[in-house]
């Protein structure tokens, strides 16, 4: 059998692999889940298709220690020296840590995903109060080696978890994820930088909490917030809701058109004209708050709302990368947006009619 070789590319939850013959041609496709059985399956399927190299964007972590163990080589590659575009790259920031807690947090995380991927998954996000505890009580696989249903329990009853899952399902998240493999100096190195890390990150997210409890006290009390407020589903986006209103403001003859808003959003294309040759160009001249702003929620919004998820996959399927659709999706909630604005009205998809005329067609 010839000798092949083949590309990873990682996220948190799945992982893409492309296999490739000696000629270049492509052997085969597909995505991997990232637990202990999703890795599992892809070095023997690996292995079966004789792969002797896997080229990957970092030099360490799970999968790469069970290539390794597998006598598959790993080629470490640089990122920028990737030129396909990942769609897990969101256009905007979905969250409103301060730049520290940010960089922070994927710190944390990236020590998770080395050795202890488990606590990575067990709560929603990992720079949550409840997240940060549990790695303080936790922060290595061997100081949760007798954690069962009850401790854990115990521990969420204390801590005040008010999440929706059960403790067998946050289990289960837990012993699912893949398995690190660090030597004792490592994993106790490791401990120690995760544990320095949430030290660093609980003050911040304490102010972050405080902060963002003072804007959506402010936003609720605006007479425009209830306009923004509705285009939301989840109540943590309170402050990307303040950051439209305060970027649009509240004075309607500014904008006495969506189109307006639609360019200064950035969300618009321009025109550009060369002779006779006339093509639409990406609009660099615009409110970059706004545009981040309109972009976190044309991406959420994409999640749960079929009208502005049709809207993205029309554009998807057309040939639009990622960036481009969502600014497309961006434009049509602007359309959205300013009517709702000027007539200082809130958002009810019942009364949204291209997306009730979208439920009705698919039954």
């Amino acid at each position: 059998m010839q000798e092949r070789t083949a590309g990873i590319d990682l996220a948190s939850e799945e992982h893409r692999l492309v296999v490739v013959d000696a000629d270049g041609r492509d052997r085969e496709e597909r995505r991997v889940v990232h637990s202990e059985e999703g890795i599992a399956t892809l070095v023997r399927r690996l292995v079966a298709l004789n792969v002797v190299r896997v080229a990957i964007e970092q030099p360490n972590g799970v999968v790469v220690d069970r290539l390794l163990d597998a006598g598959i080589a790993v080629v470490a590659v640089h990122p920028n020296q990737l030129a396909s575009p990942r769609d897990r790259y969101r256009t905007g920031g979905g969250k409103s840590d301060g730049f520290d807690a940010y960089v922070l947090a994927n710190q944390l995380r990236a020590q998770l995903d080395a050795f202890w991927p488990g606590a990575r998954r067990i709560f929603a996000d990992i720079d949550s109060p409840i997240g940060l505890a549990f790695l303080e009580r936790y922060p290595s696989p061997a100081d949760a080696r007798n954690l069962g249903a009850k401790r854990l329990a115990g521990f969420l009853a204390r801590n005040g978890y008010s999440g929706r899952r059960s403790t067998d399902e946050l289990l289960e998240r837990l012993r699912s994820a893949p398995q690190g493999r660090a030597g004792e100096a490592e994993l106790e190195a490791r401990r120690a930088i995760v544990l320095a890390l949430v030290a660093a990150l609980k003050p911040l997210v304490e102010q972050t909490k405080l902060l963002t409890s003072q804007i959506a006290g402010a936003v609720h009390a605006h007479h425009d917030g209830p306009t923004f407020l509705s285009l939301f589903r989840d109540r943590k986006s309170v402050v990307t809701a303040a950051e439209l209103l305060a970027e649009i403001g509240d004075t309607r003859a500014r904008h006495p058109s969506s189109a307006s808003l639609e360019a200064l959003a950035g969300q618009a294309p321009v025109a550009v004209q060369s002779g006779k040759k006339k093509v639409a160009c990406f609009r660099w001249a615009c409110n970059k708050n706004l545009r981040d702003a309109v972009s976190v929620l044309a991406d959420s919004s994409r999640h749960h709302n079929p009208w502005a998820n049709n809207i993205y996959q029309q554009a998807r399927a057309r040939g639009h990368d990622h960036p481009h659709a969502i600014r497309i999706l961006g434009r049509a909630w602007l359309r959205i947006i300013w009517r709702l604005w000027q007539d200082q009205t809130t958002y009810d998809p019942a009364r949204h009619g291209s997306l009730n005329r979208l439920l009705t067609a698919e039954g």
